[in-house]
């Protein structure tokens, strides 16, 4: 049943808080994830293969997640719209968890042949169905309770919440990818998808007493029976489609977390835990600068924040490569923790904020779901892929991969130079 319309005060620590453990434990299981694809899983579940094709594989089952999450979009933004932000969490929290625990619990493809590859397959598409809807609506209950000053601030915290789940994901797999080979792809590679439970028992005790926003409440109760899907497709159209472009800028995030982990263990030869460090450090630092650059937008503007964050980010993937592809592990640790720590955090910590003012209220998880759900589909879903191909049979290739992440980057800044400047708008303005 909706909710219906009371004297609901705005609390917004607690939605903050509240989407914070959401976004991490969703992207600790994309994260555990992407780090196995990377390391053990063409193994497990591509023995048959070469290294170069098993990993290719491997980075297709990953970009899976992402294929079905426009089609999870259309499902769940319309729930959060109509039944509430909090429905969409709380099923989004199960779903999410629940195939991520199962997935470690697979048989590989010697103990079941084709059943464990296509069981995993199976695994990866409802966790893109849950990811669909479990972003747009912790984002959307964020910038609903968040007060008109602080925005960008409270909803960054979903986002940090994404750079926690990363670093704890591949903190958790540091001691195991350290294990004798045996060891790891016998049993190893499944426990960090097993602590998952963990996470998604602390998110529901946390989520489950939240109140649905304000702003919400008094939308639902003037319309109730409205169709969330039809408005967006008949009235905010280009903004579905500019939030899809800007999303693009996820492109770095995914060069960086899985194909540049593959190319360097794989193509290069550096060592697992050497490279591991990497995401580690630059994710803590991610941890302090995304409310900071947050806090900035609320002052300065979203969009020159947004824009020179995925400019810089992405001219830095070209040194970056090149320092992996000349083994120069202090320039690895340096220009990495830099490029993806610091200036992709400046996209990252923005947009929440800069895709959800773009759509107003009674549409707000319908439209940002639909947009940064395509955009993630292609990046997520594509850019390991075509980075991959673009190394070469051996994966050892560094240009091309970063020409690729180079041209995205100006085009996202392209396409967000064009949009309104909310970040001094009221809510109240912005949903007329």
């Amino acid at each position: 049943m909706a909710p219906t319309a009371g004297a609901i005060a705005k609390n917004p620590r607690k939605a903050a808080f509240a989407s914070w453990i959401g976004s991490a434990l969703e992207y600790y299981d994309f994260a555990v994830f992407g780090t196995a694809a990377a390391l053990v899983l063409n193994q497990i579940f591509f023995p048959d293969d070469s290294a170069a094709l098993g990993t290719l594989k491997a980075m297709m089952t990953l970009g899976v997640a992402y294929v079905v999450r426009p089609f999870g979009a259309m499902l769940m933004g319309p729930l959060g719209d109509k039944f509430g932000r909090k429905f969409v969490l709380m099923l989004t929290l199960f779903l999410m968890g629940g195939a991520t625990f199962a997935i470690g619990c697979l048989p590989t493809y010697e103990q079941a042949g084709m059943l464990g590859p296509v069981l995993l397959v199976l695994c990866r598409v409802l966790q893109g169905l849950s990811a669909s809807g479990e972003q747009a609506s912790a984002i959307s209950m964020s910038l609903e309770h968040a007060h008109d000053k602080s925005r960008a601030f409270t909803t960054s915290w979903t986002l940090q919440g994404t750079q926690f789940g990363s670093l704890l994901a591949t903190a958790v797999f540091i001691p195991f990818a350290a294990l004798p080979e045996e060891q790891l792809i016998s049993w190893g590679w499944r426990v960090p998808f097993w602590l998952s439970a963990f996470v998604v028992l602390a998110a529901w005790l946390i989520r489950r007493t939240l109140e649905e926003p304000p702003a919400f409440t008094q939308t639902i109760t003037v319309r109730p029976h409205s169709a969330p899907l039809g408005e967006v497709f008949r009235n905010h159209k280009r903004a579905v489609l500019a939030v899809a472009m800007c999303a693009l800028v996820n492109t770095v995030n995914m060069i960086f977390t899985t194909f540049a982990l593959s190319y360097a263990t794989k193509g290069i030869g550096i060592e697992r835990g050497t490279m591991l460090w990497v995401p580690v450090a630059s994710n803590a630092l991610g941890l302090l600068a995304i409310p900071l650059l947050a806090r900035l937008s609320d002052k300065v503007g979203r969009k020159p924040v947004f824009i020179g964050g995925a400019l810089v980010a992405g001219a830095l993937m070209f040194p970056y490569l090149y320092m992996i592809h000349e083994t120069n592990i202090l320039g690895i640790f340096v220009i990495g923790v830099l490029m993806h720590g610091g200036f992709y955090s400046m996209a990252n910590g923005i947009w929440p904020s800069f895709y959800a003012e773009m759509f107003p209220t009674r549409v707000r998880v319908t439209g940002l779901a639909l947009g940064t759900q395509i955009g993630f589909a292609l990046s997520g879903g594509l850019a390991p892929v075509a980075a991959t191909a673009l190394a070469g049979a051996d994966l050892t290739g560094w240009v091309g991969p970063s020409i690729f992440t180079v041209a995205v980057a100006v085009l996202v800044a392209i396409v967000a130079s064009m949009q309104r400047e909310t970040a001094h708008l009221p809510l109240e303005d912005i949903d007329r």
